[in-house]
């Protein structure tokens, strides 16, 4: 009876804090959060409500990082980038409300399928591509790339997740804190030199590059000094099977020197990457600011619809102020753009 009527409380407690969603299972958990689907009352769409314990949290950084997240990602809009819709805060908790993916990580479906055919990882690399292109030209360095943080939204579709290790940086900067996962991180990371983002973002793409294409990763090693040396090296072995082209462009990706390392724009002229380019890929690679900005009637009418001021929809937007009526045009719109596309697979896939 007592843990019942904990359980209760704490539902209840929920339910104070996020008036606006019906919160239905818990669907995640990790050391400083919990994950739950919930529903968004007013639009009757699914989301996932990240739930982070500040108890848990204190004196440590996460607290700060949770921010930092918050407002990168909320900036960002892109259909290869997950998205946040809101945060929430009280004094114990944060709620971060997201974008809810129904399939699992990118790490678990090689896992259990192994290789991708070349077809089908050359368009789910493209889509990587796109949405870590889009964060670059707005001045954001994801630094932990990986398997584990791109989600397969459906068989054909791929979404960027986890900017927590994320920074802004301006042409020219550089950074120097040593953050990610060990065997996706690139030389310059491991050193603990100055390095420049992009690079390093690139690096990690050519690691789940060779993944997808040989159901491992280049450089495995439990003991870390072992590691680190042999990424500092850059040995590795390209599986014998894989096509010319894509060695070449994993070769050019996974260089030790950064400065010789294969550039996005460089990438996007590689003749492996743009055979049967995803239509996703040709979207005007505009800045996230101009992306925000525009505004679709017919979802507004929709919004007003469910009982919102016009005036107040509209100056929202213009002010960039996030509320009840600009998440649930953003909920609205997002699977708009999820059921009104025709699939984009390539025919061989």
């Amino acid at each position: 009876m007592k843990g019942s009527s904990k359980t209760s409380s704490s539902t209840s407690k929920k339910a104070l804090d996020l008036p606006n969603y019906r919160i239905v299972k818990t669907v995640g958990r990790g050391s400083f959060a919990k994950v739950k689907l919930a529903e968004h009352i007013a639009t009757g769409l699914n989301v996932a409500i990240k739930i982070f314990n500040r108890l848990k949290m204190k004196d440590t950084e996460m607290d700060f990082k949770v921010q930092r997240e918050n407002r990168i990602v909320q900036s960002l809009t892109h259909p290869n980038i997950i998205r946040h819709y809101e945060v929430i805060e009280t004094p114990k908790k944060i709620y971060v409300v997201m974008e809810y993916i129904k399939s699992g990580e990118l790490f678990d479906y090689i896992i259990e399928n192994g290789k991708v055919p070349q077809d089908k990882a050359r368009h789910l690399f493209q889509q990587l591509i796109s949405g870590v292109e889009y964060c670059h030209r707005n001045r954001v360095i994801h630094r932990d790339i990986k398997l584990e943080n791109v989600l397969m939204e459906s068989e054909s579709k791929i979404k960027i997740l986890d900017f927590g290790l994320s920074n802004v940086m301006e042409d020219g900067d550089t950074l120097k804190t040593s953050c990610g996962s060990p065997n996706y991180a690139a030389p310059e990371v491991i050193s603990g030199n100055p390095y420049s983002g992009p690079g390093v973002d690139v690096w990690s793409c050519g690691v789940i590059l060779y993944a997808l294409l040989s159901g491992y990763l280049p450089f495995i090693d439990e003991h870390l000094p072992s590691l680190y040396n042999t990424i500092m090296r850059g040995e590795y072995r390209i599986p014998f099977h894989l096509p010319s082209l894509a060695r070449d462009l994993i070769s050019r990706m996974l260089t030790v020197d950064p400065f010789r390392r294969i550039t996005i724009p460089e990438i996007r002229r590689h003749p492996w990457f743009i055979v049967n380019l995803s239509p996703s890929c040709f979207l005007p690679l505009v800045d996230a600011t101009d992306e925000q900005a525009k505004i679709e009637e017919e979802i507004v009418q929709k919004v007003v619809d469910m009982g919102f001021d016009r005036d107040q929809v509209l100056t929202s937007f213009a002010n960039k102020v996030q509320n009840e009526a600009t998440v649930a045009y953003n909920l609205i719109l997002d699977n708009q753009d999820q059921n009104g596309v025709p699939n984009d697979n390539p025919q061989s896939m």
